[in-house]
């Protein structure tokens, strides 16, 4: 079962420094981090220029795809079409899993049977993972500007934890220790077999 609000609040009082504050994650560090710190105020970065897109994992030789090559301790559950995964240890929201075509296919790239699944799918891991005990919502989001494989991602956000919120939960993530092992696992546990009474095989 997720942790309580108050379960996640005690710890990141115990890791907090003296001003109580977290520190920062790696992302700030990101080229398309947006924020800095200019005379003491947060501002947002000068806009780059127009340049050229880059090339995706997947889209070149010296960036092979990560999706395409999933390391299987990571794979919850799977069936003939999808794998879902985790992302290899707890994190800082009660969960975040990813869904990946088996197939290398991208966004906009599906036929209308992998689509209607990919439908059935989500709608069926939103349910399971709200129904868990302390969750409060689901937030399902895809990104392509990193791999050209497809793939979606969960985060659960934790109930009544009100400063974890909307798009925000992302970058909290990144931010509040990561929770502990047996309750993370236990957690992927009940994803996988409750996903698996529609079809494909629990791993976790």
């Amino acid at each position: 079962m997720p942790e309580s609000a108050e379960e996640v609040y005690a710890r990141v009082v115990a890791a907090a420094g003296p001003e109580g504050r977290l520190q920062l994650p790696a992302s700030t560090g990101w080229d398309i981090f947006p924020w800095e710190v200019v005379d003491g105020v947060l501002a947002p970065k000068v806009l780059a220029p127009p340049a050229d897109e880059p090339a995706r994992f997947g889209e070149s030789p010296d960036k092979p795809c990560g999706s395409c090559a999933l390391d299987p301790a990571t794979v919850v559950w799977e069936d003939e079409h999808w794998l879902l995964t985790h992302p290899g240890a707890p994190t800082g929201l009660p969960l975040v899993l990813m869904l990946h075509t088996r197939e290398h296919l991208d966004a906009g790239g599906m036929d209308d049977d992998r689509a209607s699944e990919l439908g059935r799918i989500t709608n069926r891991l939103v349910r399971i993972i709200e129904n868990l005990p302390e969750i409060g919502r689901v937030h399902v989001n895809r990104w392509g500007d990193g791999g050209s494989h497809f793939h979606l991602w969960f985060f659960a956000r934790t109930a009544r934890l009100t400063g974890v919120s909307g798009s925000t939960a992302l970058e909290w993530d990144d931010i509040i220790p990561a929770g502990p092992e047996d309750v993370w696992r236990a957690d992927l546990h009940t994803v996988a077999t409750k996903l698996a009474n529609w079809g494909g095989d629990a791993r976790a």
